[in-house]
């Protein structure tokens, strides 16, 4: 048996490369992991895109993050499992917060003695659709218009590259503009 045939060999080169900075390294380990992440992603937030999203997030935060790797106290898989589990954890904590948060926007917009019908129908029918959008678009939606937080406070907060921040507000508000104008052409048809 060669060295190379060792599977727990070859796993411990392969940490110890991307440990010392091979990009090669990390692609190898997606080619090799990203459908078991993607798989315990999906089972445990139930959404498709969630769950690419989370794939994305578990190999970012293992290439930053490759300093502590240590391939004597495990597998690699086991340490992307690791990180994977931590991503799962904050997407959930993220829809928690999201749709604590939607509750009391709704909330407010039905207790404003001040607002009439038409915008206490359109502030819900905005809270449904962000509610229907999911995360992390809305969050970073709600984070953008309804705390008032900058795209770089975003992409902190929810560990997202500023770029992909950018382009779910952009796609969010086009998606949302869309919606309203769909509901305001059937209200207007009665």
């Amino acid at each position: 048996m060669h060295v190379h045939d060792d599977p727990d060999v070859e796993s411990a080169e392969l940490a110890a490369r991307l440990a010392g900075g091979d990009r090669d390294a990390l692609a190898e380990m997606y080619r090799r992991w990203s459908t078991l992440v993607h798989t315990i992603a999906l089972r445990s937030l139930g959404d498709p895109h969630d769950a690419e999203d989370v794939v994305q997030q578990v190999f970012v935060a293992a290439w930053q993050g490759r300093a502590s790797l240590r391939p004597e106290r495990g597998s690699p898989v086991a340490w992307l499992v690791g990180i994977t589990k931590h991503r799962v954890a904050d997407a959930q904590a993220g829809r928690y917060r999201t749709r604590r948060n939607l509750q009391a926007v709704a909330s407010e917009a039905a207790t404003e003695a001040n607002v009439d019908d038409g915008d206490w129908a359109e502030r819900l029918l905005l809270v449904h659709e962000l509610e229907r959008m999911g995360d992390p678009r809305a969050a970073v939606l709600r984070m953008a218009f309804i705390e008032d937080r900058t795209h770089d406070d975003i992409a902190r907060t929810l560990e997202l590259p500023l770029g992909t921040v950018k382009s779910h507000v952009r796609r969010g508000l086009i998606e949302l503009r869309n919606r309203l104008q769909e509901v305001e052409r059937v209200a207007s048809e009665r």
